[in-house]
């Protein structure tokens, strides 16, 4: 009596790989697009480096938001790509990819966390009185894109960054503030 296992392993082998792709079919871009709703964006500057000695500030621009499932089934494994870049430039500023939604889904109807995306690079000056004057710091416009299970990157918008800066530069140590004498 003879064995087939070679053919039957075979066999059972491209049965797999044939319902595999359906079990992690990507959604169409259109589809990803309709699926996904942007709300609560807010963006603002942030301190990437300070160092009060020699003085040095770096900021960088951030954009935090939240998305609506507008679909009629739970969505996951959905990344972000933000492009940070001057208004009326050809570079990047900067960017930043973040894969933000895992396996706990966003379900129908539902919001997901705020999700933060920060460029990798961005202004330097020496303190924050500097960027008042600073010609390099100028509107910055994002570019935000999504994907989903190995889709295609799929633009949701650009957004303005805001001029606003969450930063505060501590006091002086060893300082005391004069007393007025009567």
């Amino acid at each position: 009596m003879r064995k087939y296992t070679l053919p039957a392993s075979l066999v059972i082998s491209v049965l797999v790989l044939s319902v595999f792709p359906a079990c992690v079919k990507s959604m169409s871009p259109e589809e990803l697009k309709a699926a996904i709703e942007i709300l609560d964006v807010q963006s603002n500057w942030v301190a990437k480096t300070y160092q009060p000695w020699p003085p040095k500030l770096t900021l960088v621009p951030t954009i935090s938001f939240r998305i609506k499932n507008t679909s009629s089934k739970p969505i996951n494994y959905i990344n972000f790509n933000a492009i940070f870049k001057f208004r009326d430039d050809q570079e990047n500023l900067g960017d930043n990819f973040l894969a933000a939604i895992r396996k706990t889904p966003v379900l129908p109807g539902e919001l997901s966390q705020v999700i933060t995306l920060t460029s990798n690079f961005g202004v330097e000056g020496k303190s924050l009185a500097s960027f008042k004057d600073n010609f390099q710091w100028r509107t910055v416009i994002c570019r935000l894109f999504v994907q989903s299970k190995g889709s295609v990157h799929v633009p949701l918008g650009e957004f303005e960054i805001s001029r606003t800066i969450d930063f505060k530069e501590p006091e002086p140590v060893g300082t005391k503030p004069k007393q007025e004498t009567k």
